[in-house]
């Protein structure tokens, strides 16, 4: 069998190195894209991280393709649909960062909440003044979790152990979850009512695509505080900034934005602007939010712990091993 492996830095090809004994593995550190697609088109198996472009033009590329194997837990990157009516298995990575995410959202909401980055800005300046660091606790906040998978009931246990109340909103409730962790349900509206801090824990595709808008930023209270680690597309950003600008939303911690790749790689702008295959708008608007004060935003590492990279080059190679040997795990499509 033939591998492709894309995105990978040198120091993970080791990883693989059970699966190069029997088979042909070929690495790429630069995303999958059409151009890549046609150097790898005779690959039976391609593994790649999110930033890979997995749409029809380049999933049609290949000639003999079995299996999808990305190393995430997300799968909007992937034309799922496609994948399945040509009989392309797509396996994901399902577990291994739901206490590594977790964690990253009290990473940003105590960074928020005791005016990290601007004290330590500050102390590196020499001024050692309080003015304008003043901050809040967190016990006896209500943080509402939208979204109760893995990464969501692991933000639970550890709100909890902050003394949070904890109410959250899912369209599949897990009714045994909410008696052991001690939360309750209640639909999206009242969660947007009541909480001090939302924390999003949603997958990213057009069911969720900015499921916060205008009217959900209307529907929350005043100074709320707002997380995203889960895809940036679920956040209308443009209602974001306004809702920041009017004091809606006190602030925000962010890990992932809207228009991520071109904002990671400003040498795509001109070519989008060319093309118009990105939102410029709301590329704009990212660019304001890093800029914000009041916002924190990090680049989409909220899974990036020595233990979860690990974690997931493990998984994926089981992921296809198992494949090769024709089993199925960690199967989406």
């Amino acid at each position: 069998m033939k591998i492709s492996v894309f995105e990978l830095e040198h120091w993970e090809r080791s990883a693989f190195e059970a699966l190069a004994q029997d088979h042909e593995v070929r690495f790429e550190e630069a995303p999958l894209d059409q151009e890549l697609a046609e150097q790898h088109r005779d690959a039976d198996v391609v593994s790649t991280f999110i930033y890979s472009d997995l749409g029809v033009r380049v999933l049609e590329t290949f000639e003999s393709l079995q299996l999808v194997a990305t190393r995430s837990t997300g799968v909007d990157h992937i034309d799922a649909e496609w994948c399945a009516d040509h009989g392309v298995t797509v396996c994901n990575v399902p577990t291994y960062g739901s206490a590594t995410v977790a964690e990253h959202v009290f990473a940003l909401l105590l960074a928020l909440g005791h005016q990290v980055v601007e004290a330590v800005d500050r102390t590196r300046r020499g001024d050692f003044s309080h003015e304008g660091l003043r901050g809040f606790d967190l016990r006896g906040k209500t943080i509402g979790v939208i979204g109760t998978g893995e990464i969501g009931r692991h933000v639970i246990r550890i709100a909890n152990g902050f003394g949070m109340d904890v109410i959250a909103a899912d369209v599949e409730q897990d009714d045994d979850a909410a008696e052991q962790l001690g939360f309750r349900y209640v639909d999206l509206e009242e969660l947007l009512a009541e909480s001090d801090v939302v924390s999003l824990h949603v997958p990213g595709g057009e069911a969720t695509r900015h499921m916060i808008g205008p009217d959900e930023f209307d529907r929350m209270k005043r100074g709320v505080v707002l997380i995203n680690t889960s895809r940036g597309s679920v956040i209308d950003t443009g209602a974001l900034l306004r809702a920041l600008s009017d004091g809606t939303v006190a602030a925000a911690g962010i890990d992932v934005i809207e228009e991520e790749p071109v904002v990671r790689e400003e040498a795509e702008l001109l070519h989008s602007l060319f093309n118009r295959r990105h939102d410029l708008e709301t590329l704009l608007a990212d660019h304001i939010l890093l800029r914000m004060r009041n916002v924190i935003i990090t680049p989409h590492t909220a899974f990036n712990t020595t233990e979860a990279v690990e974690r997931i080059l493990e998984i994926t190679c089981e992921n296809i091993a198992a494949h090769l040997e024709g089993e199925r795990q960690n199967v989406i499509a």
